[in-house]
């Protein structure tokens, strides 16, 4: 749930070279079934996994709730596995680039989707969140031809924020670490609208400095 998706660099099955990087004619030879995409295929098989173990029995099952939470868990550690891989190893794959960002985003809408389904959490939360990153997402499409806009500190640290608290209210936590998981999300919540708007004002910038470019290098070649 990175700025770049990480799988987005993944995909070859090659055998790394000393160093853990890979040359140009192995990343040339990229295939689809490599470890990070297949991390990747396994966060969307999850998905609906999730879902059935969260909503069993009504929803409010403890111990249901508990193997939905490890799922989820299970999630959210693949998707830093598989991006630390394809950092590691230059993996490229068109299905990485685009599998990732949909693995992410599936599993943690679906959990916020449920969550407020079963009155957990408000459905402002869940829409705020999902706004956000449905809305970045198309941003990065906007400018994606001038720049490519990096994952941020902040949006690795509201990413960490989301998951946890996230992972807090799909257990049934009551008591004190119902009023903590309380206020991990309103944390996330702050973090997702602040990182939101820098990127929207990155896309802004990026993309004005590209149009720039272009009209001067059509400038240049009129002369």
């Amino acid at each position: 749930m990175t700025g770049v998706p990480a799988s987005a660099t993944g995909g070859s099955g090659a055998k790394p070279v000393r160093g853990g990087k890979l040359g140009t004619a192995a990343v040339n030879q990229a295939s689809l079934w490599n470890i990070a995409n297949l991390l990747t295929m396994l966060r969307l098989v999850l998905v609906p996994g999730f879902v059935l173990l969260l909503l069993h029995n009504g929803g409010y099952d403890p111990v249901w709730r508990s193997f939905a939470w490890a799922a989820f868990a299970i999630a959210m550690i693949t998707d830093l596995f598989d991006g630390h891989l394809a950092r590691t190893y230059n993996l490229v794959t068109d299905f990485g680039k685009i599998a990732d960002p949909i693995a992410d985003k599936a599993i943690m809408g679906a959990a916020l989707v449920c969550l407020s389904y079963l009155g957990d959490l408000p459905w402002w939360v869940t829409g705020v969140i999902l706004f956000r990153e449905i809305g970045i997402t198309l941003m990065r499409f906007w400018v994606i031809r001038h720049a490519v806009i990096p994952a941020s500190r902040g949006g690795k640290m509201k990413t960490l924020a989301q998951g946890t608290a996230v992972g807090m209210y799909v257990l049934a936590l009551t008591g004190p670490l119902a009023t903590l998981r309380f206020w991990v999300m309103a944390v996330a919540v702050v973090l997702t609208v602040v990182t939101g708007l820098d990127y929207v004002r990155q896309a802004v910038v990026l993309r004005r400095r590209g149009l720039a470019a272009e009209r001067a290098a059509a400038a240049e070649a009129e002369r």
